[in-house]
């Protein structure tokens, strides 16, 4: 088993069982086994003997063993446990009324404790003033709920190993829309929600004409007013270009693929976007590991085969053994037995084949990936349909209705023969309603040490000093490059994780591109080339530098719309609160200019050397200075004020997190402490730290949270959090929320 110690430490930290003294009871082999034995028990299940569930014991251990293969982290955490939950992906109905609101809340807080996520689609909710008959009052809209939503999730630390997250979705036609995208424009505010936007075709088609646009009150259909469809398309984007937030989610194409429509339309998807779900359902996942599958400088093809087939019984397995955290999503979930077989290390077997990521080649290579593995998964799905029998609802789903090329995505792939798939499928049915996402794969890519699901990779290298410790990691797959340097330049390559500064051959830096140096255009294009033969959605970040405008998001979201994605994400580097940066030029880090008019409050603080003036001004962007001034002027404590404030404003106005400065400015003692409001001030740094605080919750009602949604640093472990496939992941620790 070839494991990295990094790779052992995120194991040792959430993986691996403990006793109820908290030490380890079971090393990596005896994960995998655990695992293995329990996903292997549904073969009895389904009437096999012993002997066949030891064999498929054997196969599954090796897969995951040879990192080949791993499911979803909740699979790798509860198989074989008490607990038993293995599923990642949740949606809970949300109706017009308060009996249905606080279900979906109590049912959340079920499924967060036993680690998975759920997603929420809010477009039913009455709007914000609009009447309640039953109480003769108003409602409070959409919104309100979602912060009650958001405080709850804070409270609740899913089975002990990972946090809540959760979907946010609201539809463009809802009266609430545009508070909606502003959700998030406060520091710190819906900390534990990613937001999207559900887009429809008309509204894009009244956009592209210049039409007003129609809001629509669920409770009784009723327009209420209309606005321009650029505004909603404006202001949307220029939240994501301040936040990363919301995304967009493209309903209509979602779907047009729906494979069981007469359930109902699909109205929301897990919190990372990529596994749009009906109400009720779940959905397992998993995950080849794409850097394995090279043999002699190409894909080994009959590997990758062996482990589609191999992969989708695993899950199919799953989807029996599983403890469903309620019975309705149990019998939700066994009516389509929806399945999720995706990829990860795709940025690694790129690499491998000396193809860059930003190039027609490496879309063309996703294109045909994706469509050897959602061919091979079909396959494998029927013939687990001629041994088990199909999904229940089959008889009513697209796949028994007609034509299915189109439904496929059949796009006459070279070597794949579509039309006997189909007739194969007519005559035995399929197993699974879906078999293809492609998943965020956080922390099972850093357990298996590649890139993460199909995203370039982030960064090559980073140094980053823990405690008394200074810790160095190099991705695995560019250590060749960096063992052929000079020192110097493996400090530069470290310190920046990046290699285009370094005198070396231009297709290698091509090659070793990172997620930041590869144009916007080009992120979503391999979306959409991955999409095209993905059953259910792609989870990706389309990574922005800091100095990407307004209009690149715009661009962004539109061209998504027209490649056919089926949702999309973008984050500009440093946007909104301090997220790991890679790259230590002079242009990255100059502050914006400090606006002509600036508002703000003015603070008296009594300190041990008298009064002090705090004065904490904002911009449109948020925090950007700090005025300090003692009652008695002059002498060295006015310099070293006067330097102090200077530096917190640079600081500001340079994007560094509001956190990571009061974490450094708090606790910091002189001689003299005093007392101020009931809190004990140490110095006139700790001073400014409590000022900041008094205006923040002053005037944006800002609760000290973790750093958690988009940006900041590791609740766990410190380290600078990344940006990827719709949320954020720690590449120290493997913390991964969503």
């Amino acid at each position: 088993m070839d494991l990295s110690s990094h790779a052992l430490r995120i194991l040792e930290r959430r993986y691996l069982l403990r006793d109820s003294k908290g030490v380890i009871i079971e090393s990596p082999q005896d994960l995998f086994r655990r695992v293995a034995r329990a996903v292997a028990q549904a073969e009895i299940a389904f009437g096999k003997g012993e002997d066949e569930a030891r064999y498929w014991e054997s196969e599954f251990y090796s897969m995951m063993a040879q990192l080949r293969f791993l499911p979803n982290s909740p699979c790798l955490m509860n198989a074989g446990t008490e607990l038993g939950q293995l599923a990642a992906c949740f949606v809970l109905p949300v109706e017009d009324s308060m009996n249905s609101i606080f279900q979906a809340l109590k049912e959340a807080a079920i499924i967060h404790k036993s680690g998975g996520g759920t997603g929420f689609s809010f477009s039913r909710l009455r709007p914000k003033g609009d009447v309640v008959q039953s109480t003769a009052g108003v409602s409070s809209g959409p919104l309100s709920f979602i912060k009650v939503f958001d405080a709850a999730t804070e409270e609740i630390k899913q089975g002990g190993k990972r946090r809540g997250a959760n979907m946010a979705v609201l539809s463009v036609s809802h009266p609430d829309i545009l508070d909606f995208i502003r959700a998030k424009e406060r520091p710190g505010h819906l900390s534990n929600f990613n937001l999207s936007v559900a887009i429809s075709n008309s509204f894009m088609k009244a956009l592209e004409e210049g039409k007003d646009w129609p809001l629509i009150n669920p409770r009784d259909g009723q327009v209420t007013k209309t606005v321009p469809a650029q505004e909603i398309f404006v202001l949307a984007s220029r939240m994501a270009w301040k936040g990363g937030d919301p995304g967009f989610l493209f309903l209509d194409q979602v779907n047009r693929y729906n494979p069981t429509p007469t359930l109902g339309e699909i109205e929301g998807t897990n919190p990372c976007g990529e596994q749009p779900l009906l109400p009720h359902e779940s959905c397992v996942l998993g995950s080849i590991n794409l850097a394995t599958m090279v043999k002699d400088g190409s894909v080994n093809w009959e590997l990758l085969q062996e482990t589609v087939t191999k992969g989708v019984r695993f899950l199919d397995n799953v989807v029996e053994v599983n403890r469903y955290p309620l019975p309705l999503i149990k019998e939700r979930t066994l009516l389509t037995r929806k399945i999720g077989l995706g990829i990860m290390g795709f940025a690694d077997l790129l690499i491998k084949l000396g193809i860059p990521y930003a190039s027609s080649q490496a879309k063309e290579l996703a294109m045909r990936l994706m469509a050897f593995i959602q061919y091979h998964s079909k396959w494998a799905s029927v013939s687990l349909a001629e041994e088990r029998g199909p999904f229940p609802l089959y008889r009513e789903s697209v796949y028994a209705q007609g034509p299915l090329l189109e439904f496929l995505h059949a796009h006459r792939a070279p070597h794949l023969d579509w039309e006997a798939l189909v007739r194969e499928m007519e005559k035995k049915g399929i197993r699974n309603a879906s078999t293809t996402t492609l998943a965020p794969t956080g922390t099972i890519s850093l357990i298996a040490g590649v890139s993460s699901g199909v995203e370039p990779l982030f960064a090559l290298a980073y140094r980053r000093r823990m405690m008394e410790e200074t810790v160095e990691y190099v991705h695995p797959i560019v250590e060749g490059v960096l063992r052929g340097l000079s020192a110097e330049d493996r400090n530069r390559v470290l310190e920046e994780g990046k290699v285009q500064h370094l005198d070396i051959d231009p297709q290698v830096k091509k090659v070793l591109a990172t997620a930041y140096e590869i144009p916007p255009r080009d992120h979503v294009e391999m979306q959409a080339a991955f999409q095209v033969f993905t059953d259910n959605a792609v989870s990706k970040t389309v990574n922005l530098p800091h100095d990407a405008t307004i209009q690149d998001v715009e661009d962004i979201y539109l061209l998504a719309y027209q490649l056919g994605c089926k949702g999309i994400t973008v984050f500009r580097d440093r946007s909104r609160d301090q997220v790991i940066t890679v790259g230590r030029e002079e242009e990255r880090f100059k502050p914006r200019p400090r606006a002509q008019v600036t508002k703000g409050t003015t603070w008296r603080v009594r300190t041990g050397c008298g009064n002090l003036y705090v004065t904490v001004n904002e911009d449109r962007y948020g925090l950007c200075e700090v005025f300090s001034q003692m009652g008695k002027g002059g002498g060295c404590a006015a310099s070293q004020l006067e330097a102090i404030s200077r530096l917190i404003s640079l600081a500001l106005r340079s994007g560094v997190a509001v956190e990571a400065l009061l974490k450094q400015l708090q606790g910091i003692r002189c001689p003299m402490p005093s007392w101020d409001e009931g809190e004990q001030i140490l110095s006139c740094s700790d001073a400014i730290a409590k000022v900041i605080v008094r205006h923040l919750k002053l005037t944006h009602g800002w609760q000290k949270k973790e750093p958690y949604g988009h940006g900041g640093l590791c609740p766990e472990c410190g380290h600078p959090l990344i940006p990827a496939e719709g949320c954020i992941s720690c590449p120290f620790c493997g913390y991964f929320p969503c």
